[in-house]
């Protein structure tokens, strides 16, 4: 019985993703975007954004909603799929999104811009790097701010991968996705890349796109590998500590809480003007570096 039990659990994000795409048909099976983490935001949200997010994890992530994200790719791959596709710029100054961004444009013919992009190349026809677009396809907002900027200036469309926290300003069409990770990217890029070819006729069926999803994905080196790791490790020590330090902030005022006489006995020993009586001041001070750090 207990063997069943453990073979039904399911993982929270598991379950969590199945709530939002019941009945619905996608792209690709939920599994992969959940393993992807592409419906996965950030802990900050800006106003433009709140209308894409499904709810607020326990550990203070926004989770994206996922069928929208799905009818995003495919809106953004038929509107791709009209535009001449050497008149279309692929965008990524985030080095996760190069990769994605780079195997997109030799896929379907567009013109990738991954390295520092020039102020000018939109709207400076003596540039060197001068490129007209019709459309621009943007990784992230804040990074590539400058080619959504001049893509507004000459009126070209410009679509989008925005996370909870990124602005919407100047943009057309947002798909909203985990646009810092690098299997999300690899993911959205895939899949645009995939039904842009769909769109116009290159291919008759999924099974006949032969590229594969970590062709898309950008490759580490032993050494990003280890700073990677070594990141995901400090994240994970510093959110245990603030958990830590939040618990036992609130143990202290919920004791206080319930002993007014404690408390005002503590209020007692500070001196006037609000300065504790020195001979309670390492016990003061070791409450207020507990609170505050």
């Amino acid at each position: 019985m207990a063997e069943k039990e453990k073979k039904e659990a399911k993982p929270e994000a598991e379950k969590e993703l199945e709530e939002q795409i019941a009945g619905k048909v996608l792209l690709v099976p939920a599994d992969k975007y959940l393993k992807s983490g592409a419906h996965i935001g950030t802990k900050f949200k800006s106003g433009e954004m709140k209308k894409y997010i499904y709810k607020k994890r326990p550990d203070g992530l926004s989770v994206l909603d996922v069928q929208t994200l799905d009818e995003r790719i495919r809106i953004a791959a038929q509107t791709i799929a009209q535009v001449p596709a050497e008149k279309i710029a692929v965008v990524s100054r985030r080095l996760y999104g190069q990769t994605p961004a780079e195997k997109f444009a030799e896929t379907t013919g567009a013109k990738p811009m991954t390295s520092r992009f020039v102020p000018g190349t939109f709207t400076n026809s003596r540039s060197k790097e001068f490129f007209e677009p019709k459309l621009v396809i943007a990784t992230e907002p804040e990074s590539d701010s400058q080619a959504i900027e001049e893509a507004s200036k000459i009126k070209a469309m410009v679509i989008a991968l925005c996370s909870t926290n990124n602005s919407t300003k100047n943009i057309d069409l947002v798909i909203p996705a985990n646009n810092k990770g690098r299997k999300s990217l690899a993911l959205v890029y895939w899949l645009l890349a995939r039904e842009v070819l769909k769109a116009k006729g290159l291919l008759a069926s999924d099974e006949q796109f032969s590229r594969s999803i970590e062709e898309f994905e950008y490759k580490l080196s032993e050494a990003e590998k280890k700073a990677e790791g070594d990141a995901r490790q400090s994240i994970e020590r510093h959110e245990r500590v603030q958990q830590i330090k939040h618990e036992a902030a609130l143990g202290f005022f919920k004791r206080h809480a319930l002993k007014p006489d404690a408390l005002k006995e503590k209020e007692n020993k500070v001196g006037r003007h609000g300065r504790p009586d020195p001979a309670q001041g390492l016990e003061l001070k070791d409450l207020q570096a507990r609170l505050l750090h």
